[in-house]
């Protein structure tokens, strides 16, 4: 999966950042960052085989911070299909 531009992006980490990939985020008023993710069409026949999705994230040994794992934003509502 990469990370892409969307359109409410307003920010964006580890920009000119080698080794890291910049990450195009949306931050709203409440902090909440969000990224979005372009599936290949390996990371997409994989899913629709499995239904399944894994999420690795570096603690470097503090806490875990809350996530979730969507297939809309969330900031439009779930009726939300963009």
């Amino acid at each position: 999966m990469t990370p892409i531009r969307f359109k409410e992006v307003n920010t964006v980490y580890a920009k000119d950042q080698p080794p890291y990939i910049p990450l195009p985020v949306y931050v709203d008023d409440n902090k909440v960052i969000t990224s979005c993710w372009k599936c290949s069409i390996a990371d997409r026949l994989r899913i629709l085989l499995t239904g399944k999705v894994y999420h690795s994230q570096l603690t470097f040994g503090e806490k875990l911070q809350p996530i979730t794992i969507l297939s809309y934003k969330y900031w439009l509502g779930e009726e939300s299909h963009e």
